[in-house]
């Protein structure tokens, strides 16, 4: 639990200290209040009394109000800003952390789960803090400064206040035991609820197309009722505090009168004044004694979601990584080249290989072509080498050097990825392109522009280069996307290529023009071509055919065409004998 609490810094714990100080301030401040009361019950009912005595122990009455008023707005601005402060801090570890993570970990998390998680658990933290912080502090210095006052003062307010007080912790922490458990399901529930906003948010036009809406909202329905049911007990649960901090507070307040009275009806004229200045004097300690005892109740109502959250967030903090990044820098003279030796991969919790001893080597500037029927690891296959998994066993050489022995930074530095989907970021055209570099170059933006035949629609559009991207690209068609895509790869001019399927949503004519482009401009570069068709790779120096994970056949177009089967089944399934063996 203290790891999130090593987000705090040297400001958090003099902000800490100086709410501490104020805190403690104004309760000697509000506890000095009933002795003065006292006094000006004396002096009433002396017959020497003078009116401007009682006048000064008011005027003290009222300096003191007005300090332990200034004390409290000072201390809930210390919190605000630290409260606010620390989970600046904490969203920002998580968000660093959350970046570091490798696929398995995100899938082991769910994305909804750590947007909750970065979001309404650090608020339910954040809200501990700014009101929290107060009374954990102000409810145990008040509740004992207090009882020190009122100690020895009269046994039989004494007790009734100590029965007050049991009646209220035992009603409490009654609560807690049944409530709490609820609140890990209340902050499970928001996982589900924003998974499936954003699982129906993302599929919108699936759902309308197939009539889907009342089917979506009955699965939505079921989840907001789960919640809202949750919710609707522990908020049922928490109602029956209020009326019993009312019972205990005015029947403390009652009581302690009605001994009073009883004690002073039966007590000489001498005893009367002391025991009515007395019986003033306990009930407004008694009060502030049952106050303090309700602040640490109402604690009791936002620590257990608070604690909650925190056991989320520190599970993110504390998550170790499957894929360890190496600090050294390594450097190899050898530039584009890329070895698999006996690589076998199975994702985690599977119950089989997906991948299965696969050896071959790319030599620099080599174009690759990878195909294979859908799920046979094509795409897996090609992630192993920036590293978004590990292999299980074997190993990658990127220029000579296993990708385990690489900073992640440098390794992924040396490869421009286009992956299956392409994704593009709210912002303008320029911006995604120079996506991920430290310097702009507005002619090297034009060239990859140009490489990538993105050009001839990017000119039409309004503003050019600088056209406003929404979230996703949505408002680009599914080619666009995938052409700004492959110039944001071709801006960062690395050494290696990686199209995972990138021109799937490209017309042949663009398909064929576009890897014109990159062989003609980018001709010292190592690419790796992940396709379903056979046009898009037929030319390639090498191609490799993938069956059930396993290699079944490494060489070119021709090669293949009469060595191996599963590479003649599919290029016959696509494409005639004449525009085969005219390739």
């Amino acid at each position: 639990m203290l790891k999130i609490f090593k987000t705090l810094n040297k400001l958090d714990y003099l902000l800490i200290f100086s709410s501490i100080v104020f805190i403690v301030l104004g309760v000697y401040l509000d506890l000095k209040i009933p002795e003065y009361m006292s006094v000006i019950t004396r002096l009433i009912q002396s017959d020497n009394t003078k009116i401007i005595s009682i006048i000064n122990e008011g005027f003290k009455m009222v300096i003191c109000t007005l300090f332990s008023l200034l004390s409290s707005i000072i201390v809930c601005y210390l919190t605000s800003f630290l409260s606010s402060d620390f989970s600046y801090n904490v969203r920002k570890r998580i968000f660093d952390k959350v970046c570091s993570f490798s696929k398995k970990e995100i899938k082991e998390f769910k994305v909804s789960s750590l947007i909750t998680r970065t979001t309404n658990d650090v608020t339910q933290i954040e809200m501990f803090l700014a009101m929290g912080l107060q009374l954990l502090i102000k409810s145990p210095v008040m509740a004992i400064w207090a009882i020190s006052k009122i100690l020895n003062k009269n046994l039989s307010w004494s007790l009734l206040t100590g029965l007050g007080v049991v009646v209220l912790l035992t009603t409490v922490l009654t609560l807690f035991i049944i409530v709490f458990p609820k609140f890990e399901i209340v902050q499970k529930l928001i996982d589900k609820v924003n998974n499936t906003i954003g699982e129906n948010l993302k599929g919108i036009r699936v759902v309308r197309a197939f009539n889907a809406e009342d089917y979506t909202l009955n699965k939505f329905n079921k989840i907001n009722d789960d919640l809202t049911n949750t919710q609707l007990f522990i908020g049922k649960r928490f109602s029956i505090l209020s009326p019993v901090m009312n019972l205990v507070m005015h029947g403390l307040t009652l009581g302690i009168y009605i001994i009073g009275a009883i004690l002073i009806n039966k007590a000489n004229m001498l005893d009367k004044l002391t025991l009515f200045s007395d019986m003033v004097v306990f009930s407004s300690y008694g009060i502030q004694v049952i106050a303090s005892f309700l602040m640490l109740a109402f604690i009791f109502m936002i620590w257990p979601r608070a604690n909650v959250s925190m056991k989320r967030i520190n599970e993110v903090l504390e998550k170790k990584l499957s894929i360890k990044d190496n600090k050294k820098s390594n450097k190899s003279e050898e530039l584009g080249t890329i070895e698999f030796n006996n690589v076998t991969f199975r994702y985690p919790d599977a119950d089989e290989d997906l991948l299965s001893d696969i050896s071959f080597k790319v030599s620099s500037g080599e174009t690759i072509g990878i195909i294979g029927s859908t799920g046979c690891g094509k795409s897996t296959l090609v992630n192993l080498i920036p590293r978004f998994y590990d292999t299980t066993k074997g190993s990658i050489l990127v220029d000579g050097v296993n990708v385990k022995d690489y900073k992640l930074e440098d390794l992924r530095e040396k490869i421009g990825y286009i992956s299956q989907k392409a994704i593009l970021f709210k912002g303008t055209i320029k911006s995604n392109v120079i996506y991920g570099s430290k310097t702009f170059d507005e002619e090297r933006l034009k060239e990859a522009l140009d490489i990538s035949m993105s050009s001839e629609f990017v000119n039409k559009l309004d503003k050019k280069y600088n056209y406003s991207v929404s979230q996703n690209g949505t408002n680009l068609s599914g080619g666009q996307k995938q052409r700004i895509s492959i110039a944001r790869a071709v801006y960062k001019n690395p050494e290696i290529f990686i199209f995972d399927d990138a021109f799937s949503a490209l017309d042949y004519n663009t398909d064929l023009k576009l890897r014109n482009n990159l062989k003609k401009e980018m001709k010292n570069t190592t690419s790796i071509i992940v396709a379903t068709r056979i046009g898009t790779i037929m030319d390639a120096d090498k191609i490799i055919v993938l069956d059930n994970g396993k290699c079944v056949g490494i060489g070119t177009h021709k090669y293949l065409l009469k060595h191996c089967e599963v590479y003649k089944e599919i290029a016959y399934s696509q494409l005639s004998k004449e525009e085969l063996n005219n390739a």
